[in-house]
């Protein structure tokens, strides 16, 4: 298998993925948008068994926020239509962490770093509800109003299970340090999110097995 050949004594891979919580700040009013991230992780051991360097891609990162106030769409019939409603704002990224991990006596582990991100799609999403079961959108591109590229500070704890050996659970924050809005009218705008993620190592047994 793939994460059999991926693993070794050194080398630890894994799925990744959880929640996220995003926002944009300088963009207002403006809400928390909730959604999830997955992507997979490696962790490269070094001499020193409790520090580690920490990367991967997070393949699925939507950013972004929600609650956005409605803006015209240039149609009147649309425009009528999303009066009462509000705007999602997606930004989709490719998101590479590379961080470095300090590893604790008790299982648990802090890290820091970096994360940079590739933009490959960006939308607004016009909302409104029709009734209590139905909700009336419309989709929107707004990719060339944003930078492709991203990049910030990224924080993080966890825990693994299973003495050091098993899933980790843990949580980051990420702080945007780019202006990601193309247009210089109006406040700059950075990305945030906050992501409470598990992570899955496979392969691992048998690299632990082979290296007994």
């Amino acid at each position: 298998m793939l994460g059999d050949k991926l693993n070794s004594g050194k080398i630890e891979f894994g799925l990744d993925g959880g929640l996220s919580l995003s926002s944009l700040d300088g963009l207002d009013p403006s809400k928390v948008h909730a959604n999830y991230n997955l992507g997979f992780y490696f962790d490269f051991k070094t001499n020193n068994p409790s520090w580690m360097i920490n990367t991967g891609v997070r393949v699925k990162s939507t950013m972004g926020a929600e609650g956005i106030d409605v803006y015209s769409l240039n149609n009147p019939d649309l425009d009528s239509a999303f009066s009462d409603g509000s705007v999602t704002r997606k930004l989709n990224y490719f998101n590479v962490p590379v961080s470095i991990k300090y590893l604790f006596k008790n299982n648990l582990y802090a890290h820091a770093g970096i994360q940079l991100g590739l933009k490959y799609k960006a939308t607004d999403v016009f909302i409104n509800s029709v009734n209590e079961d139905d909700d009336l959108k419309h989709s929107r591109s707004i990719k060339d109003e944003y930078h492709p590229l991203d990049g910030g500070l990224l924080f993080g704890l966890g825990y693994r299970l299973i003495k050091g050996n098993g899933m980790n659970i843990g949580i980051q924050y990420y702080l945007g340090l780019v202006d990601v809005k193309i247009s210089d009218a109006g406040p700059n705008q950075f990305n945030r999110a906050f992501y409470v993620n598990a992570g899955i190592p496979i392969g691992k047994g048998k690299a632990l097995s082979t290296t007994e």
